[in-house]
């Protein structure tokens, strides 16, 4: 039987007395603090976990290894035995140790056995001699020591004892998250229904891609990347389409989206035909954020019969980056999953840029010969800088003076799971 979580409060999104303008950090801060699963818990089994989130931590019910054993082909013995020789030669006991077959008996002081890679060490084995290190013939097997105590043997629990806590809730399982569970006798797994992520768009001049478009329309850029988007953050993107600048048809597709948490594109500002906004305000949960940020600086944040709606920018490149950097980890909050920073590191600079205070700014940009370089243009109706790029340049929100070889943030479109 699944449980769901309570719902999100209504004021999830409200912003602080007095703020007009966020900084990007506290945009962040306020999502990371306010924001909670919205999808039930069910138990799935171990091989169709992958890229699922954990609902609850997982323990070890097995150690691994489960038993000593041996990590190379060669034989094993007592160290105690052979303590001190230079050379030395040992009778051989009959039969072998190998994977998955335990030896019967006890391999006495002084002699000593042949072994397979994991197997499980023999009672009176606890050291192993490399095959390539050893010569056999008349019943015995030879090698120089000194020996060390333990060599090329395995402790058993030395990676996982039963009882460990191997994987903390909210981790999104990967395929190495699998084998370990498997290693240590995991078969059906606690996680999180998958989250269904509506996206939306909207506007009269957007037109799907294949239908004729009149002049001063132009064709819908941003669902099949937010869908794509959606996609690669690991959610299950649910194409809700497009519509026309019609607040009833609007509210008719929101009131049927079957999602838990929706992107809209367009009509999250305040004009006239803004209507994402006016229908969040109209249901008494809208919140405008004013983000500062270039590009992207409108936000329209609310909920709809309790399901978290991003009003995101129209421009598709103030969308990506909107999407990037503000509904991506929030998105993996509402899947249960845990919040997300992206990897960046400093690079020098490959350009020239004299930066305003007050708007942290994200430039499209990739490196070469170990250099970050940028679009050719900051404008945000270039789309085909953002499949030019492979990831983003982050300016801080003061004034910046940036000359080739200054360091410069890197966040590379990998850091952020796309």
């Amino acid at each position: 039987m699944s449980l769901k979580p309570p719902p999100l409060q209504n004021d999830c999104f409200a912003l602080p007395p007095g703020v007009n303008w966020t900084p990007v950090d506290q945009a962040l801060a306020m999502l990371r603090d306010r924001l909670q699963p919205v999808v039930a818990r069910e138990t799935v089994p171990l091989m169709q976990a992958a890229g699922r989130v954990l609902a609850a931590p997982l323990t070890a019910r097995r150690s691994n290894p489960p038993l000593p054993n041996t990590a190379v082909d060669g034989f094993g013995f007592a160290a105690s035995s052979v303590a001190g020789q230079e050379e030395i030669a040992l009778p051989l006991v009959e039969g072998r140790a190998a994977a998955g077959l335990a030896y019967p008996g006890t391999v006495p002081a002084g002699y000593a056995i042949r072994v397979l890679t994991g197997a499980a060490l023999p009672e009176g084995v606890d050291t192993v001699v490399l095959d390539e290190d050893c010569a056999t013939g008349e019943g015995q097997v030879a090698f120089r020591g000194p020996i060390k105590p333990g060599q090329n043997t395995r402790r058993a629990g030395e990676d996982v004892k039963t009882g460990d806590q191997i994987l903390r809730q909210g981790r999104m399982l990967t395929p190495a998250d699998l084998a370990l569970a498997a290693a240590t006798g995991l078969a059906d797994l606690p996680v999180f229904a998958p989250l269904r992520v509506g996206v939306l768009s909207t506007g009269d001049e957007v037109v799907p891609a294949g239908q004729p478009a009149a002049p001063g329309q132009i064709y819908d850029a941003n669902r099949p990347m937010l869908l794509s988007l959606i996609a690669r953050f690991g959610h299950v993107p649910v194409d809700l389409g497009h519509v026309r600048d019609d607040r009833d048809v609007l509210r008719a597709r929101l009131d049927s989206a079957d999602a838990d948490a929706i992107l809209t594109s367009g009509g999250a500002s305040a004009g006239d035909e803004d209507h994402v906004s006016a229908l969040l305000r109209e249901s008494g949960v809208l919140t405008a954020w004013r983000i500062a940020l270039k590009p992207g600086r409108p936000l329209a944040l609310g909920l709809w019969q309790g399901r978290p709606v991003f009003g995101l920018p129209g421009n598709p490149v103030a969308a990506f980056v909107c999407t990037l950097v503000f509904a991506r980890p929030a998105l993996r909050l509402l899947a249960g999953a845990d919040w997300s920073d992206p990897e960046g590191f400093l690079v020098p600079a490959g350009f020239a840029k004299r930066k305003k205070p007050g708007r942290r700014e994200y430039l499209r940009a990739r490196l070469r010969d170990g250099r970050a370089e940028v679009f050719k243009s900051e404008g945000s109706g270039r789309i085909s800088g953002l499949s030019w790029a492979e990831g983003l340049v982050e300016l801080p929100d003061g004034a910046a003076e940036i000359t080739p070889g200054v360091p410069v943030r890197f966040l590379p479109f990998g850091g952020f799971g796309i």
